[in-house]
C-alpha cells in the first residue's frame, strides 16, 4: 500500500485552500476526500430559497482565485458552489479529488509514523491528516416533545426537501438566526402563511448591496489591480466591524443605534418591534444582514411567536408561551452541531480520540494543532471562525501555516510533529484572556461561539484577520516537541514517496 504525503478530509472552501496550497509549494501528494458526490461543503448541502452569503462575494473568495463575474454583492448560495466546483477545476485535482469517499475513521499508527484511513474502500495512510471537515455541517436538532408525530414534511433547512410544494400551505419555521432571516421573506412570498417560533431575537443590520452591473463585472475582468483594490478595500472594511462586534463601546453603540433604527423603519407596531428587539450585548450572537426579514415579519402573510416551539401533536404545535398553531409543513432552522464537531470521534491520535480530548470544549494551538495528534491539522475548528469579516480568510492562513509546518516536519529525522500540551495550554489561555470581557461571554446572551461544557469560546477567534496571520506567521517551531529517533526502516526518506 503506498502512503501518501497528505490527506485532506473535505472539499468546501478550508479542503480546497488546503489543496491549493500545497500544490503551489511544490506538495502534489495529497488525496482529497469527500463524503458527498460534489464539492462545495455547506454551499452544495444548503439549498434553501434565499440562500446567499452574507459576506461580500469579492472578499469571500480564495486570494488565488478571485472572480470578477459574482453576479451579486452578496452571491447566492448556487452561485458560490459553482464558484467552487470551478476552483476544483482550475486546481487540477483530477484523481486526487477523490468523492463519495467519507474518512469513516483515522488512527494514528507510531510505529510507522503515519495516518490509517478507513474509506470503506482501499486502505489509506497519509503521512499527515488535515481534517477540512467544516463547522455547519451536521444539522442540530432540538429535544421537542413530540416532533416525531409531525404529520406533514419536516426537514431543517440545510436539507431542504424541494419536492415539497409550498404553495397553499402553512408552513412553521423554528429559529430566527442567518438562515431564517433569509428563508422566511422567501416562504412569506409562497406559503399560504408562515409561523415563526423565536425563541430570541437577533441583532439586524441593513444589508444594502444588490446587482453588479454587467459593465461593473466586464471592468473588473478587464481590470485585476482594480478587482485587488476592490478586495482589499472590502478586507479594510470587514476589519473595522471588529470594533462594534467585540465590545469597543463607541463602535458597539453606533451599531446598535444603527440596527435598532433598521428596526424602527421597518416596524412600525410598537408591540411587534419590542418582541424583535434583542435584550442582549450587541454582538453577543451573530449580527445578521436583511433588508427583507423584518417587512416580512410585519406582513400579514407571517405572524410571529415570541416564543420557542415546546411541543407537537400532530398538526398542532404548541409554543412555550402556551400559544397553539396549525400547520402543515414543518421547517427546522435550527442551526448546527457547531461546537461538538462530528468527525471528533472518528480520529484516535496517541492514546485517544479528539472527541475525548475535547470532552470540555475544543482546544488547539494556534487553533490548527492538536497535542496528542501528530501530524495532524484542523482547518474551521477550534477558533477560526469569524462574526466580522470572511472566513475564507482564516482557513486561507491555517492553510500557510500547515505548509510552513510540513517543512518542518520534513526538516526532522522521524518526520513527526508532535505538539507540546504546554503549548497547546497557553495558546487555550491566551484565547481566554482575550475573550473575557468581549460580548461573547459577557453579553448575557447564549450563542454558538461557547461551549456550555466549559464555558469557554470555543469557535471565535478573538482578534481580527491580521492579529491571526501575525500570530501564526510569528511561530517558530517551539509549539513542536523535539525529534523523536525514528523507527529504523519505518520511515521513507523522501517526502512525496
Amino acid at each position: 500500500m503506498r502512503t501518501i504525503d497528505v490527506a485532506i478530509v473535505g472539499a468546501g472552501f478550508a479542503g480546497l485552500a488546503m489543496a491549493g496550497a500545497l500544490r503551489r509549494a511544490g506538495r502534489d501528494d495529497l488525496v482529497v476526500l469527500e463524503r458527498a458526490d460534489d464539492v462545495g461543503g455547506t454551499w452544495r448541502d444548503n439549498t434553501y430559497p434565499g440562500v446567499a452569503c452574507d459576506v461580500p462575494a469579492h472578499l469571500y473568495s480564495l486570494s488565488a482565485h478571485p472572480n470578477a463575474h459574482w453576479s451579486r454583492t452578496f452571491a447566492p448560495g448556487g452561485e458560490i458552489h459553482a464558484y467552487l466546483r470551478d476552483v476544483a477545476t482550475r486546481e487540477g485535482l483530477g484523481d486526487r479529488l477523490r468523492l463519495r469517499t467519507p474518512m469513516l475513521g483515522a488512527e494514528w499508527d507510531a510505529a510507522e509514523a503515519v495516518w490509517r484511513i478507513d474509506t470503506g474502500a482501499e486502505p489509506l495512510a497519509a503521512r499527515s491528516l488535515v481534517l477540512a471537515c467544516g463547522r455547519l455541517t451536521e444539522p442540530h436538532v432540538p429535544a421537542i416533545a413530540g416532533l416525531e408525530s409531525f404529520e406533514g414534511p419536516l426537514f431543517h433547512s440545510a436539507r431542504w426537501d424541494h419536492d415539497v410544494d409550498l404553495t397553499g400551505k402553512r408552513v412553521a419555521v423554528v429559529g430566527t438566526g442567518a438562515s431564517a432571516v433569509q428563508l422566511v421573506p422567501e416562504l412569506a412570498r409562497r406559503a399560504a402563511h408562515v409561523t415563526l417560533f423565536q425563541r430570541t431575537p437577533a441583532w439586524i443590520v441593513p444589508r444594502g448591496g444588490g446587482e453588479i452591473p454587467l459593465a461593473e463585472r466586464e471592468r473588473l475582468a478587464d481590470s485585476p489591480g482594480d478587482l485587488a483594490r476592490l478586495r482589499a478595500e472590502l478586507y479594510a472594511e470587514g476589519e473595522a466591524r471588529f470594533a462594534s462586534r467585540s465590545g469597543d463601546a463607541a463602535a458597539s453603540a453606533t451599531a446598535r443605534a444603527a440596527a435598532l433604527a433598521h428596526l424602527h423603519a421597518q416596524v412600525s407596531d410598537p408591540a411587534l418591534r419590542a418582541a424583535l428587539t434583542p435584550d442582549y450585548a450587541f454582538g453577543c450572537k451573530r449580527v445578521l444582514l436583511s433588508d427583507a426579514f423584518y417587512p416580512a415579519v410585519a406582513s400579514d402573510a407571517v405572524t410571529l411567536e415570541p416564543t420557542a416551539l415546546t411541543a407537537v401533536e400532530g398538526s398542532t404545535l404548541t409554543a412555550a408561551s402556551g400559544e397553539r398553531y396549525e400547520a402543515d409543513i414543518l421547517v427546522l432552522a435550527t442551526g448546527f452541531a457547531s461546537t461538538e464537531q462530528p468527525y471528533a470521534d472518528l480520529v484516535r491520535g496517541d492514546e485517544r480520540t479528539l472527541a475525548e480530548h475535547w470532552s470540555e470544549g475544543m482546544t488547539s494551538f494556534g487553533s490548527t494543532v492538536v497535542a496528542g495528534f501528530p501530524n495532524l491539522f484542523v482547518l474551521n475548528g477550534p477558533n477560526a471562525s469569524l462574526g466580522h469579516n470572511s472566513a475564507v480568510l482564516m482557513a486561507e492562513e491555517q492553510a500557510a501555516y500547515v505548509v510552513r509546518a510540513l517543512a518542518e516536519r520534513d526538516r526532522r529525522p522521524d518526520r513527526t510533529l508532535r505538539v507540546r500540551p504546554e503549548a497547546e495550554a497557553a495558546y487555550t489561555d491566551e484565547i481566554a484572556a482575550a475573550a473575557a470581557s468581549t460580548p461573547w461571554l459577557t453579553g448575557g446572551c447564549r450563542n454558538w461561539y461557547v461551549d456550555d461544557r466549559s464555558g469557554r469560546l470555543t469557535l471565535l477567534w478573538p482578534g481580527t484577520v491580521q492579529a491571526f496571520h501575525e500570530r501564526l506567521v510569528g511561530t517558530d517551531g517551539s509549539e513542536f516537541e523535539p525529534a523523536r529517533a525514528p523507527v529504523t526502516g519505518s520511515i521513507p526518506t523522501h517526502p512525496h514517496g
